[in-house]
């Protein structure tokens, strides 16, 4: 029997979903049942192949006529907790976009109500069923790179000014008195984030001891754009994420774990791992991933290990919440950036190699000499 499923969000990144769901309906393991939309898509903006699903903005009466038994979630992130809880409360399992929540309240809110509810959820970071993870922890365990001291990462990405203007939540912080928190590390490159501390051992909210945050904006938002942040663990290993969208040469963001006699370098977007430790030359490796979607279904069906539930994400979580706590991103004076008129994009000079020493050194901004950085620490500033 194949799984039916509700999409909520189709546009956007949702359309990245239909296309997965169109894969996993071609191998006969899903079925579109729904689409939860304010504006039903038109028959163009449906795959080929997914016939005709039913559509209604009414999520809960969607999820009851279709008798959904899974529901996906790619909706503005001030959304994703109700709607989770609707899903819930009827019954239906969950694949829940990234970043969760865009508070740890809300977060926690809506991993409770999950767990009451007794229905499975799957926390959409897909850089985390990268087979490259456990291939990383089995390195790590077998000492191949010595003592870790820290984990780095690195995004230098671009965005375009109207980037910030494809909804009227993006680059916000708040939104008629709401939290939102579309921010550099909390949603573009949140996978950054997330894979850093997974490969850290620190998942758990438990597993922080503090949280530094650096925050700026060179775009005309109310959020980062420009941003770093380092963790302080339990196990004394920091985390340090540096992130930005105005970089002058947009690369492929990665993790990077520094050991006492060798490093790994995880690009999550290509599941391409690099090797390099003392005595020997160095290594490449590529890997396969499992679908989270697909996954889910795999755990409902034959009881398969769920990769991403939310506890894997509380962590991440504190991260979110200490930069939703944190005084608002510092203002770059127009002398520290500049416009490409032909991309309609802004570039802050210098940031690509801020970002990649900040994953190098494990320092902040402020530590790497950039004038317009303003640190703020946040330790145990949230109550697990």
């Amino acid at each position: 029997m194949t799984v039916p499923i509700v999409l909520a969000g189709a546009r956007g990144h949702g359309r990245w979903h239909l296309d997965n769901i169109r894969r996993l309906q071609d191998k006969g393991i899903v079925r579109l049942a729904g689409v939860c939309e304010l504006t039903p898509l038109t028959p163009d903006e449906i795959p080929e192949g997914l016939g005709a699903p039913e559509q209604s903005a009414d999520f809960g009466a969607l999820l009851d006529s279709t008798r959904a038994r899974i529901a996906v979630v790619c909706t503005p992130i001030p959304t994703h907790t109700d709607l989770a809880l609707t899903a819930a409360r009827k019954g239906v399992h969950l694949l829940l976009e990234k970043p969760p929540a865009p508070s740890y309240a809300e977060f926690r809110r809506m991993a409770e109500g999950v767990a009451e509810a007794g229905v499975v959820c799957q926390i959409g970071f897909q850089s985390l069923g990268s087979h490259a993870l456990p291939a990383m922890r089995r390195m790590i365990a077998d000492g191949v790179i010595g003592e870790v001291a820290g984990v780095g990462g690195a995004g230098a990405w671009a965005r375009a000014e109207s980037y910030f203007r494809r909804a009227p939540w993006a680059g916000k912080r708040r939104l008629n008195g709401v939290d939102v928190i579309d921010g550099a590390l909390t949603n573009p490159l949140a996978h950054a984030v997330a894979t850093a501390l997974a490969l850290a051992g620190a998942t758990r909210a438990q597993d922080v001891t503090g949280i530094e945050t650096e925050l700026a904006h060179a775009n005309a938002i109310e959020s980062d754009d420009t941003s770093c942040v380092r963790v302080t663990t339990t196990a004394g290993r920091p985390v340090t994420v540096a992130a930005t969208l105005c970089a002058e040469d947009p690369d492929d963001p990665y993790v990077l774990v520094h050991g006492s006699s060798g490093r790994i370098t995880f690009w999550y977007k290509q599941d391409r791992v690099l090797l390099q430790r003392a005595g020997h030359g160095p290594e490449e490796f590529e890997y396969g991933r499992t679908d989270l979607l697909e996954n889910l279904v795999d755990h409902l069906t034959d009881g398969a290990e769920l990769l991403v539930p939310p506890a894997a994400t509380e962590a991440f979580m504190r991260v979110v919440e200490a930069i939703r706590v944190a005084p608002d991103p510092v203002r770059l004076s127009e002398d520290t950036w500049h416009l490409l008129p032909d991309e309609g994009r802004r570039v802050v000079p210098g940031i690509d190699g801020l970002v990649a020493a900040a994953a190098d050194t494990l320092a902040l901004y402020s530590e790497l000499g950039a004038p317009w950085a303003s640190p703020t620490a946040h330790p145990e500033e949230v109550s697990t």
